[in-house]
């Protein structure tokens, strides 16, 4: 998804899922086929489908965080990941398609960045509870499922005292179904539908519409304006 060499990655029910060692590899995709083979064929059709820049919205909506644990959702070809490594985070990184995560661990190695590369689909990978101090989710392609369960795993990822970031392209979850090629809304999650399921052991930080910070080519960059939701988990 967003914006694998097999030595590089993780299997996503790995026991040593918290260590830091990724050097260790199981080919064992866990998921939907048919999301992993939709998104290998988009990602096959170009050798870059992203920027290779790090999200304008992550790069400003941690800025005042201390480095620490954190997950990036749907991490693409890696340009995210790979900015927080080199920024000082410990960074877990799922991504259904594999040819995205061998363009991403490649990147990696070439920028001296050590990322948990996680080949999963976001509630298939077993993530550790209440683990991460910061869950980064970067206009991501996430399916709605009953009774919200991606929504719910997450703000299960957050550890207490950790951040949400949630960040899509404005006005996305208003289109109507069929006026882009079948899509509908409805079948995917928003900030406002994660946002809808927050309770008191949550504080909204930021939840607002603002202008992108355009990057310079990649498959986004018609859009000019995100919704960022930020919440944080106070227990």
């Amino acid at each position: 998804m967003a914006d694998d060499t097999a030595a590089d990655t993780l299997p996503a029910d790995d026991s040593s899922f918290g260590d830091s060692d990724d050097s260790l590899f199981a080919d064992g995709y866990v998921g939907d086929p048919a999301v992993r083979d939709e998104w290998d064929n988009r990602y096959a059709e170009r050798p870059r489908l992203w920027s290779g820049q790090p999200n304008g919205a992550l790069v400003a909506g941690v800025a005042d965080l201390a480095p620490g644990r954190v997950l990036d959702v749907g991490c693409g070809e890696g340009a995210d990941a790979i900015w927080l490594a080199r920024s000082g985070w410990d960074v877990t990184a799922v991504e259904v398609s594999g040819v995205a995560l061998a363009r991403a661990a490649a990147h990696a190695r070439e920028a001296g960045a050590r990322v948990r590369w996680v080949h999963a689909g976001l509630t298939e990978a077993a993530l550790p509870p209440a683990s991460f101090d910061l869950v980064s989710a970067q206009y991501p392609a996430l399916l709605r499922t009953p009774g919200s369960t991606a929504e719910r795993v997450l703000l299960d990822a957050v550890a207490p005292g950790g951040v949400l970031l949630f960040v899509h392209h404005a006005g996305m979850d208003e289109h109507h179904s069929g006026q882009d090629g079948g899509f509908d809304p409805a079948d995917y999650v928003w900030p406002s539908t994660v946002a809808a399921l927050l309770g008191d052991d949550w504080r909204v930080e930021v939840d607002e519409e603002r202008p992108r910070v355009l990057p310079e080519g990649g498959a986004g960059a018609h859009h000019t304006h995100d919704v960022v939701l930020r919440a944080r988990r106070l227990r």
